[in-house]
């Protein structure tokens, strides 16, 4: 690749779209792995044609990599392409005629609102200490109120928990802001926090320490507590639950907030406003997701359902006789 067009792209894109550090990085990496690619084989970027292109795709499938995978690295090569032909560094775009290998849709996992009642309860009580407690129910309540993506809570402003809001201000993908309404459990939770954590910023000030601008600080390089330290705290909870930790992390509490939205009576358009999704069509996999748990219902609990059950297995059992 010419020396200056990943750099200028990558720039390009925390610039121009807010990309996060964790999009940039996976740029870096997709493209990187296609310039290898090129250069084993004799070429460059800034001359490589469709078939090229396409062959490295090829290359992609027989390595064996996940179609949500090679649909990524595709993504990232028709971005960096439109960019040089914008930027006029190539006269034509090479990928624009290739379309991707689609995604597998994969329905998201939930947890049962009783699961969730558990975790909850699990932040309350297994930390050793109060502060603990307060900050992980703090944390807990504002997931699971709000459906926030976890490196939207670790990061959120301590400006935006002042004065008991009822709604939240959150600033999500590409610095696009959205508005989201608190319940009352999980404004008495960040209250109760927000109480512990100045008392120990102001003992943090008399010690001449700076104070922290984040709701959940951290003296850490981000200044803020980590999204691996969330993971592995919801992890912890999960076992004094009594729950899979294989079965619970971060963002299967923002599918439990969407569903279990959707299952009580909520718009499909106002989940989508709510997880800030830019697009519907991504909130309606969670209609998907709540026929199955109806089906499931009627099959588990309906009985007729029952009785042709019993019908079949008495069926089965007289064949085997």
């Amino acid at each position: 690749m010419s020396a200056t067009w990943l750099p200028s792209f990558l720039e390009a894109q925390a610039a121009e779209l807010g990309a996060a550090e964790n999009t940039l990085a996976a740029y870096a990496r997709d493209l990187n792995d296609y310039t290898d690619w090129l250069t084993d084989a004799g070429k460059a970027v800034a001359s490589a044609q469709q078939a090229d292109v396409e062959a490295y795709l090829v290359h992609c499938d027989v390595q064996g990599l996940a179609k949500s995978t090679r649909a990524r690295r595709l993504s990232a090569i028709k971005q960096l392409y439109r960019f040089a032909f914008e930027e006029r560094l190539r006269e034509d775009n090479p990928a624009i005629r290739i379309k991707g290998p689609g995604r597998d849709q994969k329905l998201p996992k939930i947890l049962t609102e009783a699961e969730v009642d558990g975790l909850l309860d699990a932040a309350r009580h297994s930390a050793r200490s109060a502060r603990d407690r307060a900050r992980n129910t703090c944390l807990m309540e504002l997931l699971y109120a709000t459906g926030m993506r976890v490196s939207e809570l670790v990061a959120l402003p301590v400006a935006s928990a002042r004065g008991d809001p009822r709604m939240l201000l959150i600033k999500g993908k590409g610095g696009k802001e959205r508005m989201v309404p608190l319940s009352p459990p999980s404004r008495e939770a960040m209250s109760i926090w927000l109480s512990l954590r100045d008392t120990a910023e102001d003992a943090a000030r008399a010690k001449g320490k700076p104070l922290s601008a984040f709701l959940f600080p951290s003296t850490g390089k981000l200044g803020h507590l980590t999204r691996h330290r969330f993971y592995m705290l919801i992890k912890e909870l999960s076992v004094f639950a009594g729950i899979s930790p294989d079965k619970v992390t971060p963002h299967r509490l923002r599918h439990a907030f969407a569903t279990h939205l959707l299952a009580n009576g909520a718009d499909l358009r106002a989940i989508q406003t709510l997880l800030g999704h830019a697009d519907v069509a991504t909130t309606e996999i969670y209609t998907h997701v709540l026929q199955e748990r109806l089906r499931d219902l009627v099959m588990d609990h309906h009985p007729l359902a029952r009785d042709e059950t019993r019908k079949s297995d008495g069926s089965r059992s007289s064949d085997g006789q």
